[in-house]
């Protein structure tokens, strides 16, 4: 019988699964937690966003428990390197999944996901610079067929809104915040791995990416197919910053392709990929639904 493991990551915005099987994906869920609601501020993580996690966990539990998944690998990231009461999570989680969380250094993190998004690209395409916009914080992964460099910084989607946005719709000098925050990481990446600076393809992953894609199709719901390895311009990502960041959170829960869980943290995020492509002077974005999860499974299929 074919061997079935599963991977979980545990977000500061979102908790995903996947089950795979060595050849295939059999099955693969997100849902919008918020686990890092208000970490950056009390460096603790909420009763509830550990209630809702962990209610999201119990649902994955069944899915994996109807493959006989054989494995498990669950990991937790910026949130809970933030959080003083991670254990607290670590130990809910683990009597629901029977597993528990590892705490991924943003190294490691970064590692992982460059393996997932890459498994499938072609290797004269690189090198890539493979980019996780996270809640919390933002992985910067280099390398062509193995991670050569990983570099994690503390901005992500639902930082930069807590911290700097609180007017609706955002004021010109929330956003000028936001970008110069991540300017100033950036010049962080560069100096740490400079070969960056000279990578040829960039990979961009997780919800602000995908979702920049999914409103600049205009997809109603989400689909997989037409999001994996779409090619987003700069040009249409520029369009997507400059409509999500003039619309109040009422306007833009009305874009095709922005998810209900994203209308409040998606302008924090846009900030940081415009910057990114901007920086580096990328004109375009391969979108990866293949990621961190993957990168999971992978090692526990070897």
């Amino acid at each position: 019988m074919t061997s079935r493991v599963a991977a979980i990551d545990c977000g500061t915005n979102s908790t995903r699964l996947l089950v795979h099987d060595g050849s295939a994906t059999l099955e693969r869920h997100m849902t919008i937690t918020q686990l890092g609601q208000g970490v950056d501020a009390t460096k603790r993580l909420a009763p509830e966003a550990i209630d809702r996690t962990v209610e999201c966990l119990k649902g994955y539990r069944q899915v994996m428990d109807r493959y006989d998944v054989e494995r498990v690998r669950i990991t937790a990231t910026s949130a809970a390197r933030d959080a003083g009461n991670r254990e607290e999570f670590f130990d809910a989680a683990e009597s629901v999944v029977g597993t528990r969380p590892e705490l991924l250094s943003g190294s490691e993190e970064g590692q992982l996901s460059f393996a997932g998004a890459t498994a499938e690209l072609d290797p004269d395409d690189g090198p890539f610079l493979v980019v996780d916009i996270g809640g919390g914080s933002t992985e910067f992964a280099y390398g062509v067929t193995e991670c050569e460099a990983a570099l994690s910084v503390d901005i992500g989607c639902v930082r930069l809104t807590e911290k700097y946005i609180e007017s609706d719709p955002p004021e010109p000098e929330e956003l000028l915040a936001c970008l110069s925050i991540t300017e100033a990481h950036l010049d962080d990446v560069a100096r740490l791995i400079p070969a960056s600076l000279h990578a040829k393809t960039f990979v961009g992953l997780a919800g602000t990416v995908s979702a920049a894609a999914a409103v600049e199709i205009g997809l109603a719901e989400y689909d997989r197919e037409q999001i994996h390895h779409f090619d987003l311009s700069k040009e249409a990502a520029e369009d997507v910053y400059r409509t999500l960041v003039t619309e109040s959170r009422a306007q833009r829960r009305h874009n095709p392709g922005l998810e209900e869980g994203r209308v409040d943290v998606i302008v924090g995020g846009m900030c940081i990929l415009v910057r990114i492509m901007r920086y580096f002077g990328f004109d375009r974005c391969l979108v990866s639904e293949s990621d961190i999860l993957d990168g999971l499974a992978y090692s526990l299929l070897e």
